[in-house]
């Protein structure tokens, strides 16, 4: 079977992938694309798609987006994961919400608490009609930010 997209490595993109396997450098799936592009190498072994993908335990289909990445997009992008462009669920607090929170928390507590607490202040961020709803875990992770 003719292969469409034709991986041919050089010395350096060998290097590459050689050091990462031997150090097991990075992700399983960094590992496992190295070792995917040492073998479907042109100058290599040129193993055929469905070898590949039985000597790694994947699909012949992840064996052809490898190969069909490293040849469109390049070597790097081929053997790094991409990374999202956009968060999955937008954020709820942006920095002007950020800062009432900062604010919020280091005010004074209600009448009856002796201390701010995760709940209290997600509650008291509702009540306030700063946003609509609020899980104390995202306060939680908005104060703990180490920037």
């Amino acid at each position: 079977m003719n292969k469409k997209y034709v991986v041919r490595l050089t010395d350096g993109e060998r290097a590459v992938c050689l050091e990462t396997i031997k150090k097991l450098k990075g992700t399983s799936q960094k590992v496992r694309r190295a070792q995917i592009l040492l073998k479907v190498d042109a100058g290599g072994p040129n193993w055929t798609d469905e070898e590949a993908a039985e000597a790694f335990g994947c699909r012949a289909r992840t064996v052809e987006n490898v190969r069909k990445q490293c040849v469109l997009e390049g070597f790097e992008a081929a053997l790094e994961r991409k990374v999202r462009a956009t968060p999955p669920t937008p954020a709820i607090l942006d920095g002007e919400k950020e800062a009432k929170l900062i604010a919020l928390r280091l005010g004074k507590p209600p009448v009856g608490f002796g201390h701010w607490t995760m709940k209290l202040l997600a509650e008291q961020f509702v009540v306030l009609e700063i946003v609509k709803a609020i899980s104390a875990e995202t306060v939680r992770l908005t104060l703990k930010k180490t920037r």
